[in-house]
């Protein structure tokens, strides 16, 4: 019955009182909607934007995103925090059960010699009498003794020490998992702009390169007309010099190609040379004709960094209760059971093994801080003041988020409408330099006039090209800033079995490294910081999928 009762009053106290703040979360401002809405298509929140990459319909950039998924370092790095922070929350669980358990042991052999001559009134013979008790002349002079003992120090946690440590640890835990998110959202995104940026140059090269052509044929009308004498060798010089100005931009543009190739090469985890095979001949990806978006209250659950600053906040605010349990007195029980025999007399080694060689002690005690000289209340308030920073950083990181998806539609939709302007200045660029050439050519204007259409020529085509690169990085800024991507890892591991298979080798990890033993089960979308239960009951904290 004693046994029951304690048992009983362990479970109340670990379904007790827990001091310290219960985390709500923070009030922040979002728009009702977006101020650019009418870059905004009328159909609602779906899952044809989750995988928004795919709507360019550009195979290459599909098989790329792929490969920085698999083989990006960075992303990597962040799916081991993951199984690091999920090790120190079960190690926090841990602390639930008796902190302090030891299994000591001893084997002890002594030997008391006997005197020459063995009398009663030897020394020896003396002590070993009284170690028995009696005068037995043909006493063993070896004396053997063994003992074992067990014993544990549980610290009970009437305040909620342990389970505010597991509460924080639990939102650390669920904020690497949102890091993660916001890594691989970063990834594809950044994938991505460096994916347009080849294309644009490549475009811009394809464009200096036809404008290069048309410039030969400039200077080899105006040098033919040189040398019949139907102009000045001005002309020939001003078509030299505009030529020769056009060629030098080529190297400008194939460095700015070569460094994205680079930095596209570090994104997938390859060395420079290797991104060049990869890279099919392709153009700058279509301008999307609309976009879907969402509502602004949609980024709270859907942007990872959101979602992972939210968790901060939650494990700080946990953290308060932490350091004010230390203000508070501790209660513990303490327990040793044991045994111990010996040869003497008429006791035996095997005797250890009987209940009445058994040795069992109980304890209980409480511990308080008197004077601390208000270190602990200081901890408190660092702790709170730690709590408020992250509050602070989960407002502003609500209010950047809406910036980027505003700055994203901008460049959306002013660069869509500068498109369709654009569009019609090359077509007019190209007809004017046209009609420039054949009026030289038939002598009814100068070589300046042949000189500006061509200059405006190649200004519009560069600009067009430039635009539409700028316009599709619009649309990749904004769904970048709307958090999707994520979602690519769902059904698989967020580290590779390379990975998984150098950490198996060098630390036992047991059960660790299964996706289902490090990774929370419902939706990161469906679990924000104000939805993880605290307490009550007490497996929902413990359980990181509840």
């Amino acid at each position: 019955m004693i046994a029951v009762a304690m048992i009983l009053v362990v479970i109340v106290l670990l379904n007790g009182c827990m001091v310290g703040p219960n985390y709500k979360e923070p009030h922040t401002q979002v728009e009702n909607q977006w101020v650019e809405r009418k870059a905004v298509s009328g159909k609602p929140y779906g899952t044809p934007e989750i995988f928004w990459w795919k709507n360019f319909n550009d195979p290459t950039l599909v098989c790329l995103i792929e490969i920085a998924y698999e083989n990006n370092p960075t992303l990597q790095s962040a799916g081991v925090k993951i199984l690091g922070e999920r090790a120190l929350l079960n190690r926090s669980i841990g602390n639930l059960l008796p902190q302090q358990q030891g299994v000591s042991g001893a084997y002890n052999f002594n030997y008391i010699p006997r005197a020459s001559n063995f009398t009663t009134s030897g020394t020896a013979n003396s002590l070993l009498n009284t170690l028995v008790g009696g005068n037995i002349p043909n006493i063993n002079p070896y004396s053997v003794s063994n003992q074992y003992f067990f014993s544990s120090s549980w610290e009970i946690d009437f305040w909620g020490k342990y389970r505010r440590k597991i509460e924080s640890d639990k939102d650390s835990y669920l904020a690497s998992v949102a890091a993660y998110d916001d890594a691989l959202v970063t990834l594809i995104g950044d994938v991505a702009q460096n994916y347009v940026n080849v294309r644009t140059y490549e475009e811009q090269i394809r464009i200096t390169q036809e404008n290069v052509k048309v410039q030969k044929e400039s200077l080899r009308i105006a040098t033919a007309r040189f040398n019949g004498g139907q102009v000045s060798q001005l002309d020939v010089t001003q078509a030299q010099t505009e030529l020769s100005q056009t060629e030098a931009q080529i190297p400008g543009y194939e460095n700015s190609l070569r460094q994205s190739k680079n930095a596209l090469a570090l994104l997938l985890g390859l060395p420079p040379s290797g991104i060049d095979p990869l890279l099919r001949p392709g153009k700058i990806p279509a301008v999307p004709a609309s976009m879907t978006v969402g509502i602004p209250n949609d980024l709270l659950r859907r942007r990872p960094d959101v979602r992972q600053a939210g968790l901060k906040a939650a494990s700080k605010s946990a953290l308060i209760g932490v350091e004010i349990t230390n203000l508070l007195p501790s209660f513990s029980l303490t327990g040793t059971f044991g045994a111990t025999s010996s040869n003497l007399g008429n006791q035996q080694l095997v005797d250890i093994f009987n209940w009445q060689n058994s040795l069992v002690n109980v304890a209980n005690g409480f511990t308080m801080p008197i004077f601390n000289y208000g270190r602990l209340e200081n901890q408190v308030r660092v702790a709170d003041a730690n709590f408020q920073a992250a509050i602070l950083n989960y407002q502003n990181t609500v209010l950047s988020a809406q910036k980027e998806v505003e700055n994203g539609l901008s460049a959306y939709k002013h660069g869509r409408d500068s498109l369709a302007c654009l569009a019609e200045a090359v077509k007019a660029a190209k007809q004017s330099t046209k009609l420039a050439m054949v009026r030289y050519m038939e002598g009814q204007t100068d070589y300046t006039t042949v000189l500006t259409a061509e200059e405006k020529q190649l200004s519009v085509e560069n600009s067009y090209a430039s635009t539409q690169g700028n316009t599709v990085l619009g649309v990749v800024a904004t769904y970048r800033a709307l958090g999707g991507g994520w979602q690519i890892r769902c059904g698989r591991d967020v580290i590779s079995d390379a990975v998984k298979k150098q950490m198996a080798d060098r630390t036992n990890w047991g059960k660790m490294l299964t996706p289902k033993n490090h990774l929370p089960v419902i939706s990161p979308e469906e679990q924000p910081a104000a939805a993880v239960p605290k307490h009550w009951p007490l497996w929902n904290l413990l359980n990181v999928n509840k």
